[in-house]
């Protein structure tokens, strides 16, 4: 399979047809519950005009759904939210760095939910990582200008196709 961007739809769907086409994965979250969400941060230079929020609604390990949400969305689904700059996610994602650490440091920011919950689940935090990593990535501040722009544009249709 070829290299997918981040932030994008495509991501997100190769992501969980890796994740529900593991039965390992599965089971290593066979405890998890949760519906838990991601904001990534507006950054131009990544070709993120707004806020993007994408979200993993997970029961007893079994992916529901993985996609972007609107905002109003998201805040009604979300038991949580966690935010962070583009660049702090593809260091968790490229795992340079760990969750657990960047959220204690507050580089990772929880917006909505308890900490507490959040600190419950980080010990399953590399799992999904590792689901959300096992396509090739490409991160928007690694593509060409011309990728950039296209990518800008598919952004900019998504958040306008979920009502921003």
């Amino acid at each position: 399979m070829a290299a997918v961007r981040y932030p994008s739809e495509e991501w997100l769907e190769e992501s969980a047809k890796v994740y529900r086409a593991s039965p390992k994965i599965q089971e290593d979250l066979r405890k998890v519950t949760t519906r838990i969400f991601y904001r990534i941060k507006a950054d131009a230079a990544w070709g993120i005009e707004q806020d993007l929020l994408f979200g993993a609604i997970v029961e007893k390990g079994v992916l529901h759904e993985l996609r972007f949400f609107g905002e109003a969305e998201a805040k009604a689904t979300a038991e949580f939210i966690m935010s962070a700059t583009p660049q702090e996610w593809k260091k968790i994602l490229r795992k340079e760095n760990k969750f657990l650490t960047d959220f204690m440091l507050g580089k990772i920011t929880l917006e909505q939910g308890s900490k507490t919950g959040v600190i419950g689940l980080a010990p399953y935090a590399p799992i999904f990582i590792d689901a959300l990593t096992q396509v090739e990535v490409r991160f928007a501040d690694d593509l060409a200008p011309q990728e950039l722009e296209q990518l800008r544009g598919e952004l900019r249709a998504m958040r306008a196709r979920l009502g921003g």
